[in-house]
């Protein structure tokens, strides 16, 4: 089994540039379908996610490529059916955005339901609530979630979502940009990839407005064309570096990012004592010898993101003092807990709670990555521990980081990838 080697105790040092956000990327892959030519998407980050979408789209019928100097280069020419295949499409979460793209192309979609990290309870209920709402009618027949139109196809409607929800927003606003009429979503959320994914598609003729605001108004139009458009900055991999920074006591220059992305983290982490300071389209970050104890609790964004608090508790691990973590978004992510345990962490987990009393000091052990943001908080941990981690899942680790080794070797670390 392939395993990340991690030596700790050297300090990050240097500099290190974040690719594009794999949220982002997940999600406009699929909403090139929707035009009549071709799209190329740049700072198409190179991780798992991406390229299982694109053995989808080409199963589909698309032809997918990635081009030196260009990007990722999507024809969706040869699309022409509604029905996904359930192989591909259980290896990762985002699949189900197929179901919004395929009902506004075909009026019809046959999508499983979505894999991805298991993190707890994932209900798509308001995914379907809003296709619904735009004329849909939706059964789930054999763990495959089976979606028509009748007569002219989807309606503009408004859609109130009862729970804040990326995914809902997202696929209801790849439904509705061919829908006829207006479509208003209410307590829409507000990620910057969801910014992102509504810019794409203005850029291909669609009109959306308010992205960026609770409440999201899209003007269906007849057609739409092919764009060439830029993948935002990956937020979360930007925090991740951010954090083993201050974890391992180091002074790291992270590039290419969008400061007002990472407020809520750099909020915290200059609680906790580190230094962060914005210059542009980079944040350099100084840990200190050792972490001040903070509270955190996840929140839709502009909050703390649920993607970061498994990092941070690899920070608050060794934090002088008493942190509490509480969860909102997601009912199972403290998994994680039992893999820092066994490197020396103290951690109580009640519910959606974690209380962590922050020792001197982590010990090197081997540990199992559970899901993607776990194995990264289990690098972290080995970052910062005496003597050599064994991260474990290393194929958890590789659906949303690009060339991390490569990156954590070009900052000092000692880390090795064993296959």
């Amino acid at each position: 089994m392939a395993r990340l080697t991690v030596t700790g105790g050297r300090p990050l040092s240097g500099s290190v540039r974040i690719s594009g956000s794999k949220n982002a990327s997940v999600a406009m892959i699929p909403a090139a379908l929707l035009a009549s030519g071709v799209s190329v998407l740049e700072n198409v980050p190179e991780i798992v996610d991406v390229d299982v979408f694109g053995r989808i789209l080409s199963q589909l019928g698309a032809r997918v490529s990635r081009e030196e100097g260009r990007g990722l280069v999507i024809d969706p020419n040869g699309f022409k059916t509604w029905e996904a295949p359930y192989e591909l499409v259980k290896k990762l979460r985002a699949s189900y955005y197929l179901l919004g793209v395929l009902l506004a192309r075909f009026g019809r979609a046959e999508v499983a339901l979505p894999g991805g990290c298991n993190i707890g309870l994932r209900p798509i209920d308001q995914h379907i609530k809003g296709f619904r709402a735009l004329g849909a009618e939706v059964v789930l027949e054999h763990g495959v979630v089976k979606a028509w139109t009748k007569g002219k196809g989807l309606k503009g409607a408004p859609v109130y979502l009862d729970v804040v929800s990326v995914g809902a927003t997202i696929n209801i606003m790849l439904a509705a940009v061919l829908a006829d009429g207006l479509t208003v979503i209410e307590n829409a959320a507000k990620e910057p990839h969801v910014v992102n994914l509504a810019n794409y598609l203005n850029s291909m003729g669609a009109k959306v407005q308010g992205a960026g605001t609770d409440v999201i108004r899209i003007k269906g139009v007849k057609r739409l064309t092919g764009s060439q458009h830029p993948v935002i900055p990956d937020e979360v991999e930007a925090a991740t570096f951010m954090v083993a920074a201050a974890a391992t006591g180091g002074d790291v220059l992270v590039t290419n990012v969008i400061p007002k992305h990472l407020d809520s983290v750099s909020a915290k982490l200059r609680e906790a004592g580190v230094e962060v300071i914005e210059n542009g389209d980079s944040v350099r970050v100084v840990g200190p010898g050792r972490p001040r104890a903070v509270n955190v609790k996840t929140l839709p964004y502009p909050g703390f993101p649920t993607d970061c608090q498994q990092v941070f508790a690899a920070l608050m691990a060794r934090a002088d003092g008493i942190s509490m973590i509480q969860e909102t978004i997601y009912d199972n992510r403290f998994g994680y807990a039992n893999e820092l345990i066994r490197m020396g962490a103290s951690i109580k987990v009640d519910g959606r709670t974690a209380i962590i009393e922050g020792v001197d000091r982590l010990f090197g052990a081997p540990v199992t990555a559970i899901d993607l943001r776990a194995g990264a908080a289990m690098v972290v941990a080995g970052l910062s521990a005496q003597g050599k981690t064994d991260v474990y899942g290393v194929d958890h680790i590789e659906r949303g980081y690009e060339r991390l080794v490569d990156k954590l070797v070009g900052l000092g670390a000692e880390v090795s990838l064993v296959k």
